[in-house]
């Protein structure tokens, strides 16, 4: 199985995750598009109100690498910045089975 997953911690400034949440749209909207992936899916968090969690999965390490290369991930920093709580933490994970695989 090639394919990878992106497990992504995004913490929002105090109150500012409805912020972060509209910042982040456009690039939901983008991922849509995007050959090679497979889900792009964004969460709120139940016990942590300044907390996003992104669950985003690729057919393969190529597809990952040219969604992080697009101007439209380019343009993603400057558009959330204002509404980060801190740096978000990214976890790369490889799925070995499970359903919707």
């Amino acid at each position: 199985m090639s394919q990878i997953s992106v497990i992504a911690k995004i913490p929002a400034a105090p109150g500012k995750r409805d912020d972060l949440a509209a910042a982040l749209q456009t690039a939901l909207e983008t991922a849509g598009g995007e050959a090679g992936t497979r889900y792009y899916i964004l969460h709120t968090d139940d016990k942590d109100a300044d907390v996003l969690w992104m669950y985003e999965m690729y057919e393969s390490q190529s597809d990952l690498e040219s969604h992080m290369g697009s101007e439209a991930f380019k343009a993603l920093g400057p558009a959330i910045t204002p509404f980060l709580g801190g740096r978000p933490e990214l976890i790369f994970t490889k799925p070995i089975g499970g359903k919707g695989l």
